[in-house]
């Protein structure tokens, strides 16, 4: 079964939506390898709407390592409002997005990513098919925003598999749900 990992930009306060706003500073060189090596070991993206129009606005022609990575990817995409998708390489899903990512998940291949896309990794981790979180904790509080943990649920208890810091102050930290 692939494993299914979300990877998301966050602030010290636990923001994690609109990191265009916050997080351009705390970017580097390093960081970019890492999310590149991280992506190298997956061929699935899965996307929500805001998300996609906002990498598909950017990465088609964008160069790099990384641009190249994310191109290149399969990206799954889930949405009720738009028409089409032109970036190469994705795939529409208008119906329910946790049956699809179930059936993705037995088929056979790599790791399955998240990159953003809040209301979906919200919706795996309600669901129990979150497997690992990794996050980028910048040295920046936001105050306002959304969060990816919000109001109530279950309590959940993570396991710490990895941690790295940047010379930006950034902090790498990649957790798994204790099961």
């Amino acid at each position: 079964m692939r494993k299914i990992v979300a990877e998301l930009f966050s602030s010290l306060d636990g923001v994690v939506g609109s990191p265009d706003q916050w997080h351009g500073p705390f970017h580097d060189e390093e960081m970019e390898q890492r999310i590149a090596a991280n992506l190298a070991a997956a061929d699935t993206m899965l996307l929500g709407r805001r998300t996609y129009e906002e990498h598909a606005g950017y990465w088609p022609t964008a160069t790099g390592v990384l641009a190249d990575r994310m191109n290149d990817l399969h990206k799954v995409v889930f949405s009720a409002t738009l028409p089409a998708l032109e970036w190469r390489n994705s795939t529409l899903v208008g119906g329910d997005a946790i049956k699809e990512i179930t059936r993705l998940r037995r088929e056979p291949g790599k790791d399955i990513v998240v990159t953003g896309s809040v209301t979906l990794v919200q919706e795996l981790l309600r669901a129990g098919l979150l497997d690992e979180l990794r996050l980028l904790i910048d040295p920046v509080v936001v105050r306002e925003g959304r969060k990816l943990f919000e109001g109530g649920g279950d309590r959940l208890t993570w396991t710490l598999l990895a941690s790295h810091s940047y010379r930006s102050g950034t902090v790498s930290a990649t957790y798994a749900v204790a099961r």
